[in-house]
C-alpha cells in the first residue's frame, strides 16, 4: 500500500508492529499449529506464525488508540442543535469468547449542545473500540459513552447490526442471524426522537 493510501485510510500506526510482541506471538502460533497436528516447518506454513502475529496486532490495534483524544482533536464550537448522524460505518471486530470475527455496521447519531466534532472522528471512534476483543453489547455502549463524555451533547444514539461468525461457523450454525444492539442517552430516550433517528438511518427498529 502506497503512502497516500496509508494516510487516507489511517493505516500509519497499524503498520508499525511491536517487535517484541510480534516475536512472542509468532512463537505461540507456531506451538498452536503443532498442537493442531500440523508441521509449522512445512513450506505452506513456514511464514504462517509471523503472518498470524501481524494479523492479530492489526486486528487489535484499537488498544493503541484513545477514543477521547480522537474526538477532542476536532472539537469545534457550533450553534447547531439538530441530529448529526453518521450511518453505515463498517464494523470489524473479534468476539472475545472465541476470537472469531463479527462484522456489520454501526449507526451513530448525536444532537450537539454547543460543540460538534469532525465527522470522520465518529467513524474513527467506532474503529478504535471495534479493533479490540469485544462483545457487541459493550462496543455499543463504549461508543455512546465516549461521544457523550467528549461533547456533552443533548443526546447520543448508537445502533449496531452485525453477523457473528461464531454463530454461523460453529455452535448453532445459523447463517442468516443478525444481532442488533442499541444504546441511547439524553434526548434519544424520548420515543419521538428515537423514531426520527430510526427513520433517518433507514431501520425498522423501534
Amino acid at each position: 500500500m502506497d503512502e497516500k493510501l496509508r494516510k487516507r485510510f489511517g493505516y500509519e500506526a497499524i503498520e508499525q508492529y511491536d517487535t517484541e510482541k510480534l516475536n512472542q506471538l509468532q512463537e505461540h502460533y507456531a506451538a498452536i499449529l503443532e498442537l493442531l497436528g500440523e508441521d509449522p516447518h512445512r513450506e505452506g506454513l513456514q511464514k504462517t506464525p509471523l503472518r498470524m502475529a501481524r494479523s492479530m496486532q492489526f486486528l487489535t490495534h484499537g488498544y493503541q488508540l484513545d477514543p477521547m483524544e480522537i474526538l477532542l482533536s476536532a472539537k469545534f464550537k457550533e450553534d447547531y442543535r439538530q441530529m448529526v448522524i453518521v450511518k453505515d460505518i463498517e464494523v470489524y471486530s473479534l468476539c472475545e469468547h472465541h476470537l472469531i470475527p463479527f462484522v456489520g455496521k454501526a449507526h451513530v447519531g448525536y444532537i450537539p449542545n454547543g460543540y460538534i466534532t469532525g465527522l470522520s472522528k465518529i467513524a474513527r471512534v467506532v474503529e478504535a473500540f471495534s479493533r479490540r476483543l469485544q462483545v457487541q453489547e459493550r462496543l455499543t455502549t463504549q461508543i455512546k459513552d465516549a461521544i457523550n463524555e467528549a461533547l456533552h451533547p443533548l443526546g447520543v444514539a448508537v445502533v449496531i447490526e452485525a453477523r457473528h461468525l461464531c454463530m454461523s461457523m460453529r455452535g448453532v450454525q445459523k447463517q442468516s442471524a443478525v444481532t442488533t444492539t442499541s444504546d441511547f442517552i439524553g434526548a434519544f430516550e424520548r420515543e419521538t426522537t428515537r423514531a426520527e433517528f430510526f427513520q433517518l438511518i433507514g431501520s425498522n427498529l423501534h
